[in-house]
């Protein structure tokens, strides 16, 4: 998604620098427990290939301008299933980035607001994981069920960061909450595709179950916590 530029502006795009900020702090943190864990060549592979799937699902995925934002597909909580909270925080800021950078520019007044809410939802897909997914799980064998919660978490977290941001730029006017509606309804359709790849994709990632234990995967992807 893409906040309509405009939407918000002037000062109270400070809120937005604050949000995202905090965000990349968290993801620092994340970032320093992974190199602790698992060293620095893995968070960095994974951190540049989430950031080039995910510069391709932005540019290359189809995309529409819905209401308030653009409905695209993410595919969050695939990138955090396969690489890692983390990495896949670098790469969702850092695809943006560079996309707002060399091809949208007119993104970039919204990069702070873009980034938080894409951000604040996959830290909590990734808490809600903790509970979805049981500990003597990979994660190459959940199901749909499964897969699904953590879809209906991620989409529905930006659907909501979305319509806070709308309200608070434009207000509570009917046109704005018409716009803030019809982006909800187009964009919570992504969950019905969403868990399918997520699922396909586990399957070819159990199926090569050479790159367990590889610096390019999450640990958990073919391990039990």
């Amino acid at each position: 998604m893409h906040i309509e530029p405009g939407l918000v502006d002037g000062a109270k795009l400070i809120l937005s620098y604050a949000t995202a900020a905090a965000c990349m702090g968290y993801t620092a943190q994340l970032s320093r427990h992974l190199i602790g864990k698992e060293g620095t060549a893995a968070w960095l592979v994974r951190s540049v290939l989430a950031m080039a799937l995910v510069f391709c699902f932005f540019e290359v995925l189809p995309h529409h301008p819905v209401g308030v934002s653009e409905v695209h597909l993410i595919l969050g909580t695939t990138l955090m299933l396969v690489f890692g909270v983390a990495p896949a925080a670098i790469g969702l800021a850092g695809g943006l980035l560079i996309q707002g950078l060399f091809f949208a520019p007119f993104d970039l007044p919204q990069y702070g607001m873009n980034v938080t809410t894409l951000l604040v939802p996959l830290f909590a897909t990734a808490a809600l994981a903790r509970w979805v997914v049981p500990d003597n799980l990979a994660y190459v064998d959940i199901g749909y069920r499964q897969a699904l919660k953590l879809s209906v978490a991620y989409q529905g977290g930006i659907v909501l960061w979305v319509g806070f941001w709308a309200l608070y730029g434009r207000g509570v006017g009917v046109d704005n909450l018409v716009s803030i509606g019809r982006f909800g309804a187009a964009y919570m359709s992504v969950v019905l595709a969403e868990p399918l790849i997520d699922l396909a994709v586990l399957a070819a990632a159990k199926a090569l179950r050479r790159l367990a234990g590889s610096v390019a995967v999450e640990h958990r992807l073919h391990h039990a916590a």
